[in-house]
């Protein structure tokens, strides 16, 4: 990635400051001001106010075209406060493109991006309001052995503060485990997870992805403990969800696979993905779909192109960023 000078001031004139405290984190304050960015993104992203129109405080867009490497890179990435915008994991038995989750969708919908796995149905896990539509995958077989990997989520608390960790499904509760379950499918299988070792994961909305991409403030890729090595090493589209060290969260689509429209625009591999989560101020940061799933609407305007041919992919579930109505 090119260097850039790191230093930002936020703009002058905040109309207000809402005081917010996470237990596990700093006092931080969130400006409210339109014009002041929500978190200080290295100089090489640009706040895109021509796709902000109408936009209530708390969500902005940002693009990057700069050089990833000597590679081009076409990337938009969605920065919200999730206690002043509505975080919607939405899911459909039926498959749906992005659009026409949009399009059925009542409220004002500002973004939208793909969600975590899929192949006849969902296998991440997508949950909204204490609801869940879908778990992680359970079992995965590889080499003829059956594993049963801790998978990376995001999820939200009651109070809206964002947490990236490895769960299990354990009877009827998902788990959360400090570490993932150390599986490696050049080894024997690890046993099935259990709530020994793990923590009753407290949250109201959630979406899950694999693998964990940053942990800690570090790159932190844990893809083979996750049994999610596909394409790793591959230049393709990417989606990422992560966090900042105070509650601001970050949604990244990264343009990749068009070989005859953008050809140069190759995408990324996910170790630069990581990079890229963690220069961008992620303390927290998760792999969803990629390659052809890689959407991303903004007012439902399409942003980068897909790899299928520029079409959507249908799919059973998206995130959904909405104006709150109370």
């Amino acid at each position: 990635m090119k260097t850039h000078n790191s230093s930002f001031a936020l703009a002058n004139g905040t109309v207000g400051l809402v005081h917010l405290t996470n237990p596990a984190q700093a006092t931080y304050n969130t400006p409210l001001d339109a014009d002041a960015n929500l978190v200080s993104l290295p100089l090489y992203w640009q706040k895109q106010p021509n796709l902000m129109t109408n936009f209530p405080p708390g969500i902005q867009v940002f693009r990057t075209t700069s050089l990833y490497s000597t590679r081009e890179m076409n990337a938009y990435a969605v920065v919200f406060d999730p206690k002043l915008v509505e975080f919607k994991p939405t899911y459909s038995a039926t498959f749906k493109t992005p659009e026409n989750f949009v399009n059925a969708e009542t409220g004002t919908v500002l973004a939208c991006i793909n969600a975590g796995f899929f192949y006849t149905t969902a296998l991440s896990h997508i949950q909204y309001n204490g609801t869940t539509s879908a778990n992680n995958v359970a079992s995965l077989v590889r080499s003829g052995k059956t594993y049963y990997p801790t998978r990376g989520t995001f999820g939200l608390s009651s109070m809206m503060m964002p947490d990236i960790t490895w769960t299990y499904k354990v009877s009827s509760n998902v788990y959360s485990y400090a570490t993932p379950s150390p599986n490696n499918e050049n080894t024997e299988p690890q046993p099935i997870p259990t709530a020994t070792g793990g923590t009753l994961w407290n949250v109201v909305s959630a979406i899950g992805g694999s693998p964990v991409l940053v942990k800690g403030g570090q790159v932190n890729v844990t893809a083979d403990e996750e049994l999610a090595n596909l394409d790793n090493t591959s230049l393709r589209g990417r989606t990422a969800i992560g966090y900042t060290a105070d509650g601001k969260i970050i949604l990244v689509a990264v343009e990749g696979g068009n070989n005859t429209v953008t050809p140069n625009v190759l995408g990324l591999t996910l170790n630069e993905l990581a990079n890229l989560m963690k220069d961008m101020g992620c303390v927290a940061a998760l792999n969803l779909d990629g390659g052809g799933s890689t959407t991303l609407r903004i007012n439902n305007q399409l942003t980068v192109r897909p790899s299928d041919s520029g079409n959507e992919r249908t799919m059973p579930g998206v995130i959904l960023i909405k104006a709150k109505t109370n």
